[in-house]
């Protein structure tokens, strides 16, 4: 596996710290942490490098952005609107094609709330800026920009945002993402909102009428849409509403972890049985199982394997939802504005400091490729999971 052509470009090297920001001191994106590399035989480890260098590899929900190294700074810097990408650690990733979620819920410009419609449009325009200002990451918007990234060893970086929270009631903002570059969209977050109940509501009264028309606006436009932290009604109904087939970019298999945060075997079957695809979520004590109670590669991987034998190989991929930098302590800062707590309501777990082999953008794909090939997939399955399912869908569902 070659490495991109990364040339020591750091975010915002154009603008002049002190003067035009305030610069913090961010977490390590390479060894923060012991780096951990799944043992495999040398053979299999030749055959995993082959994999990774001859397919597309597909992120289908990551966060590339890097923390401050104290996590307790992270509400004042995340409130100056300025996050740093993780270019170099992303460099060594092995990802052709990531999905950015952004700041998301927890861009606190102006509201300790998150999902203000000024907050994310300031979030999003800033990174555009710091990525228009290099050559290894660029801003993908056709499915020809996918098949470019491959070809010229760069990334294309897919904009998303987890919940269409920020459009209120107001229809032509879809519109508006997609003039300003996001082709995938979650329906709610795990709040409910205009469309839709999150996750973590008691009582889920499935998509609402302004729902419906906002998945019909972003079929008509090519936008992708997501279900990774509806409510399970609002995840069926949108299924449903949906002319085109849609992601759960991040999630695992409830029948294997009872938590709401993740999906029924009816949704999973949902959304496959509709030419969906299911990512598989590692962001810290999410995917675990009865078997492997503390969370690591052996869960995630579970997960993986639960989903696949029951929707069928066609119908996963990767969804990893990692960062560059303590995630765990992210949580902890972020547990009220994120919903962490209700989303895992009613189970126990020992905490880990972080995902062992799974702690960052740049661990996650030749680890599981690893772990694939050692437990004996077919090269041509191993190439759908990393990346031709979920193109597949991609292809399906946006304008061109």
């Amino acid at each position: 596996m070659k490495p991109k052509p990364f040339d020591g470009y750091q975010s915002f090297q154009y603008l002049e710290p002190e003067v035009d920001y305030k610069p913090f001191k961010l977490a390590k994106q390479v060894g923060r942490v012991e780096p951990y590399i799944y043992p495999v035989a040398e053979a299999q480890e030749a055959e995993a490098q082959r994999l990774l260098e001859e397919n597309l590899i597909f992120s289908v929900h990551d966060h590339t952005f890097v923390t401050p190294d104290d996590v307790s700074q992270i509400f004042e810097y995340n409130r100056l609107g300025r996050n740093w990408t993780g270019y170099e650690g992303l460099s060594i990733s092995g990802i052709d094609v990531v999905v950015e979620n952004f700041m998301d819920g927890t861009a606190m410009i102006t509201s300790r709330a998150g999902w203000k419609w000024t907050d994310v449009i300031h979030d999003i325009g800033v990174r555009f800026s710091d990525f228009a200002h290099q050559e290894m990451i660029f801003k993908a918007e056709t499915v020809a920009d996918l098949y470019r990234a491959k070809r010229e060893g760069k990334i294309a970086l897919i904009a998303c945002l987890e919940s269409a929270t920020p459009i209120e009631n107001e229809l032509d903002r879809v519109d508006v993402l997609y003039g300003l570059g996001i082709r995938i969209m979650g329906i709610t977050y795990s709040e409910s909102n205009g469309l839709g109940s999150g996750l973590r509501e008691v009582n889920d009264g499935g998509l609402t009428q302004f729902g419906r028309q906002v998945v019909r606006r972003m079929n008509k436009l090519g936008m992708t849409i997501d279900t990774s932290h509806c409510g399970d009604k609002t995840t069926l109904d949108t299924i449903e509403a949906s002319e085109k087939p849609t992601f759960i970019t991040h999630v695992g298999a409830r029948a294997l972890w009872n938590t709401n945060r993740l999906k029924t075997d009816d949704a999973l079957k949902a959304c496959a049985s509709k030419g969906g695809v299911i990512g598989i979520e590692a962001a810290p004590h999410t995917t675990l199982t009865k078997e492997y109670p503390l969370h690591s590669i052996e869960s995630y991987m579970a997960h993986f394997e639960y989903i696949a034998n029951l929707v069928g190989i066609d119908h996963v991929a990767f969804g990893p939802d990692t960062l560059f930098g303590d995630h765990v302590g992210l949580h902890h800062a972020f547990a009220a504005a994120l919903s962490i707590g209700a989303s895992r309501k009613g189970v126990q777990f020992e905490e880990v400091p972080y995902v062992k082999g799974l702690e960052n953008p740049a661990e996650v794909f030749p680890n599981v490729t690893r772990w694939l090939v050692a437990h004996g997939y077919k090269a041509e399955d191993i190439a759908k999971a990393l990346g031709l399912n979920a193109l597949r869908v991609i292809k399906e569902t946006w304008a061109r």
